[in-house]
């Protein structure tokens, strides 16, 4: 592997776990794109192989750190997670099939609206948060695996780690607070990034030098994002506005370069 993209693989690495150390998430969203253009992976199905397959182990590292705090509601996060392991197989085999200028054009528009769900207010829930039993499982099954399917499909076929669907939908199936299903996302997000990552890999998909960089600079990244997180405190809710404002428009640019891919010269 050349010199630059290798620097390149390793800063990009770099700037996801910075943004995800910062504030929190957002930031996995932004490695297809960066190994696209500015990386310059010339496919982009080997891009999103790439990508779920670091997400999946920045994930798991990020889930090793709640689990020794004891913050994971394990029977929910398992359950929404088997359920969307093998929808994230089909999405995965759906997303091989498509075109990779018309993925990427739909990775644009998926892009934009992580930025406008960025923007919105966070969800909250009210009353006391149930855990599933025996007694609960008749109302929380039916829509933990409902969702844990759908969010599952959208992060195999796009191939990331579908935090930002992942922690509302725990949220809404569970009565999660957001602590709650922080912890318990990273659970699905490690299963759906490693199932997505496996089909990808199958199909000779997934660039594993470039992967491995990835992982290594995200690390170094997110130790100086998380330090940074509690200096910059009082205005995490600014730096989410200003990112999702970057999203928006890195989305609106991958959606556009898609388009015009597509358009016959």
């Amino acid at each position: 592997m050349a010199l630059l993209p290798a620097a390149l693989a390793l800063a990009s690495g770099g700037a996801i776990g910075l943004i995800l150390g910062l504030i929190g998430g957002g930031g996995s969203i932004l490695a297809v794109p960066l190994l696209v253009y500015v990386v310059g992976m010339p496919s982009p199905h080997a891009a999103i192989g790439t990508a779920a397959f670091a997400v999946a182990l920045n994930a798991a590292a990020s889930l090793g750190l709640h689990a020794r705090h004891g913050r994971i509601r394990w029977p929910c996060a398992f359950v929404f997670s088997a359920a969307g392991v093998g929808a994230a197989f089909l999405g995965a085999a759906v997303g091989k099939a498509i075109d990779g200028q018309k993925l990427l054009a739909l990775f644009g528009i998926v892009m934009i609206a992580v930025g406008v769900m960025m923007l919105r207010p966070k969800l909250s829930v009210d009353g006391k948060s149930p855990w599933l039993s025996r007694e609960t499982a008749g109302k929380l099954l039916p829509r933990l695996l409902g969702l844990g399917a759908a969010v599952g499909i959208l992060s195999g076929f796009f191939g990331i780690g579908g935090g930002f669907l992942i922690v509302p939908g725990l949220m809404l199936a569970a009565n999660m607070d957001v602590r709650e299903a922080t912890g318990a996302s990273l659970v699905a997000v490690t299963a759906f990034g490693l199932s997505s990552a496996s089909s990808y890999a199958w199909s000779g998909l997934v660039d594993w030098p470039v992967a491995a960089l990835l992982i290594t600079g995200g690390a170094v990244g997110a130790v100086t994002g998380t330090k940074a997180h509690g200096a910059l405190a009082s205005r995490g809710g600014a730096l989410t506005r200003v990112f999702a404002a970057f999203v928006i428009a890195a989305g609106l640019y991958v959606s556009g370069r898609g388009v015009l891919e597509l358009v016959p010269s």
